[in-house]
């Protein structure tokens, strides 16, 4: 392999010569070689974001330092940055300095090597220029936070819309069929399945709106806040010009947070985010569930629904068909609620002015947010889209539950109508039989006032 020499603060590094990276970033890929875990991409894209609205903000502010020249190679390369040209040239661990620094001087020096090579001169330094106005401190929170919204507005909200439109249609395909309900995993009132459908549907609305809540926190960006909160050699107006340049590159309604020391050290915001992605996750538990238990069978399960049969489900049992839709479901759901403790446990390390446990708690917010939506779009596509109802096992089940006979309270009483239902259980016949043989109401009578399909 080729090399060629870089240079920083401490000396001299060999870097790979076909490699933008720099002196810092080698130092970190040499002394961190930790899991396998790279910063996440959308990390990566999120510092091209802030990098170029920098560069932007510090031209307006102070065309003296940011000259045109420097501008235009630095918005060039960040380009390539955002548009994932330059993934290889980001190698860095998750495992590394718990600021993040290491990762805001990849940027840096990436993004400079490339700019000079775009612009034909070294006219770019990556400490002096591409990080101008900057520390690690408040890039990396502010990489956090874009990504973050990013994820969730881009990624994650229009899977969860699609899912609630594939209820919507699944609600009304199945309006007016009548099943057994079901507490405790026991029989329990009739209920409609479009009213079943209807309840999961709230099981995604819900954690939505809490997703949508959580989205003004996660805007409030804290660069301009450099290394401790107070702004050391930023300009004045920097923080809030790059929040709006940042919000010009993404279509977001981002804003500079105006307490600087709680934006560097508290990671609240994305706490609250992930909290709503974890109750995303539990319903999702809920419905993935719901879905394998109705469609469990053939023969010997419940067998209410039927469910698109995608492959073979077993090397030893010819014919045999699972739910594996649901079961990458709830295990998307089982990895994103084992996030939520590590996303909770690292926002807790804000020591005096920094939180050093940055990195970590976005690897897990992103994959809870990315896993959510492909696990979404995979559980939609490929099982919940094709839901059918078996009306026949429906109808059976209803009228084989002795539940029905709460219809009967009105008329026979509490006491009189339990007696009912255990004297059919235990004898195995119908509740009008039991009804009748018991002397509460004659076969006529019973026949007046019940009606399973009309209590949903």
């Amino acid at each position: 392999m080729d090399y060629r020499i870089e240079r920083d603060s401490m000396g001299e590094m060999r870097v790979p010569a076909d490699r933008y990276w720099g002196a810092q970033t080698q130092r970190s890929f040499q002394n961190f070689k930790i899991g396998g875990e790279r910063m996440p991409m959308e990390i990566v894209r999120a510092f091209g974001i802030l990098k170029k609205a920098a560069a932007i903000a510090n031209h307006r502010i102070q065309p003296q330092r940011m000259t045109d020249a420097r501008l235009a190679a630095i918005s060039a390369a960040c380009d390539e940055v955002i548009a994932g040209k330059l993934d290889d040239h980001f190698p860095l661990v998750v495992w590394q300095t718990g600021s993040g620094t290491q990762s805001n001087m990849n940027a840096n020096e990436v993004i400079a090597n490339r700019g000079n090579e775009i612009a034909g001169e070294k006219l770019l330094h990556p400490n002096d220029d591409v990080n101008m106005s900057q520390s690690s401190n408040d890039t990396f929170p502010t990489a956090m936070h874009i990504a973050s919204v990013l994820a969730i507005e881009d990624a994650l909200i229009p899977e969860m819309d699609r899912f609630i439109e594939t209820l919507k249609r699944l609600e009304a395909e199945n309006e007016g069929i009548v099943k057994s309900g079901r507490t405790h995993l026991q029989d329990a009132t009739p209920i409609r399945f479009s009213q079943e459908i209807l309840g999961w549907r709230g099981l995604v609305e819900a954690p939505r709106e809490m997703l949508l809540s959580a989205l003004p926190q996660l805007k409030k960006l804290a660069l301009g806040g450099t290394a401790v909160g107070t702004g050391l050699n930023a300009p004045a107006g920097f923080d809030a010009e790059v929040a709006g340049v940042v919000s010009e590159l993404t279509g977001k309604a981002f804003v500079t947070d105006e307490n600087k020391f709680h934006a560097l050290t508290a990671k609240d915001a994305l706490v609250f985010a992930h909290g709503a992605m974890k109750a995303l996750a539990a319903n999702m538990m809920k419905i993935a569930n719901d879905v394998r238990w109705l469609a469990s069978g053939p023969r010997c399960g419940l067998g209410e629904i039927r469910i698109p049969e995608n492959e073979p489900g077993s090397s030893i049992m010819p014919g045999k068909v699972n739910p594996t839709q649901c079961e990458a479901m709830t295990m998307v759901a089982v990895q994103v609620m084992g996030n939520d403790a590590a996303v909770g446990i690292a926002a807790s390390q804000g020591n005096f002015q920094l939180n050093v446990f940055m990195p970590v708690l976005i690897h897990n917010f992103l994959q809870s947010a990315r896993l959510l939506a492909d696990g979404l779009r995979s559980f939609n596509d490929n099982c919940v889209s094709g839901i059918t109802a078996d009306r026949e096992k429906m109808a059976h089940n209803l009228h084989n539950s002795l539940m029905l006979v709460t219809a009967l309270n009105p008329y026979i009483g509490y006491d009189n109508a339990a007696r009912t239902a255990k004297l059919a259980f235990r004898e195995n016949i119908s509740l009008k039989e039991a009804c009748v043989k018991l002397g509460f109401l004659s076969a006529e009578r019973f026949d007046e006032v019940f009606h399973p399909e009309e209590m949903a």
